[in-house]
């Protein structure tokens, strides 16, 4: 399936806008060069300015999280590119942050079809994209070896082109296809993509000190993303003891938010029992807050 046939997506790109989006790659590079930052994942232009809030300095689009909100599945390619591109637009519109799109697999499966579509991503003024290597093919869930570097290297020369410094993220998704041997094969991989261009490398799934440590090592100098979703395996100290520069928690934000409205409506619904909004944020507090943000903007 050759998901980018449609239309290049309506961007704008004002000559102050691409300044903007000068100064957020150049910070996003920044970050990137010592000590560990976390990177959390917002779904929407509400979740994005309340992180914002917080003092996080970048921010990252969740491919799942924005699915949920469609009422798509993930990982099966049902959200189009261009539904894709505006929710990425839109992130990145929303906040004067740098902005890292979970790009997926490139929307595409051709490395010259991923290339063009790099470039629109490059274009909705992202600070760092990432490309995997799942296919979407439960049968076959990741590209062979050969094709995925076709497909970094294609994701490298479009952003080469483009001038921007965007900085590329490679994503190994041995973990999570549950790869019968998925350190080695994460670590064949990631060094694979680092030497085809990749900026920063990223296996979502380990939680033990050793794997992670062997990744740090296996593409050192360069910079490693680590998935954290839980406080049950390892802390930010531990991450940082072990080099880890960036870390993202995937679509856990929106799960948890996820997890308090089931829980709320399964009780309503089954037992007509109202106590799952007893502990919810007033309205006065969140109200307040968007009342003040916008008045800020």
């Amino acid at each position: 399936m050759n998901r980018s046939a449609t239309p290049t997506v309506p961007l704008t790109t004002e000559p102050p806008l691409l300044a903007t989006f000068a100064a957020r790659r150049a910070a996003f590079h920044k970050l990137h060069e010592t000590g560990l930052f976390v990177i959390p994942n917002p779904w929407d232009i509400g979740t994005a300015r309340y992180l914002h809030s917080l003092g996080f300095k970048a921010l990252a689009t969740t491919s799942s999280g924005f699915s949920f909100t469609q009422g798509l599945p993930d990982t099966d390619w049902a959200v189009p590119r261009d539904m894709a591109l505006h929710h990425i637009a839109t992130i990145v519109s929303s906040v004067d942050l740098p902005i890292n799109a979970d790009f997926e697999s490139g929307y595409a499966h051709q490395p010259e079809h991923v290339a063009e579509n790099v470039t629109l991503c490059i274009a909705t003024g992202v600070a760092g994209l990432s490309i995997e290597d799942a296919t979407g093919d439960h049968e076959s869930p990741l590209y062979d070896l050969p094709h995925a570097v076709e497909r970094i290297q294609a994701a490298r020369a479009a952003i080469d082109a483009s001038g921007t410094g965007v900085l590329l993220t490679a994503r190994a998704e041995c973990y999570l296809v549950n790869h019968p041997d998925p350190l080695n094969e994460s670590l064949r991989r990631l060094e694979a993509y680092s030497a085809a261009g990749a900026d920063v490398l990223y296996a979502p799934g380990p939680t033990k000190r050793a794997d992670i440590e062997a990744i740090v090592a296996a593409v050192r100098p360069k910079p490693v993303n680590v998935l954290l979703t839980s406080s049950k395996n390892l802390q930010l100290t531990d991450l940082a003891d072990l080099g880890v520069r960036r870390v993202s928690v995937g679509s856990a934000l929106s799960r948890a938010s996820w997890t308090g409205f089931i829980n709320a409506a399964r009780r309503i619904a089954q037992n007509s029992d109202f106590s799952g909004l007893d502990d919810s944020v007033p309205y006065a507090e969140l109200n307040n807050f968007f009342r003040k943000d916008l008045a800020q903007r």
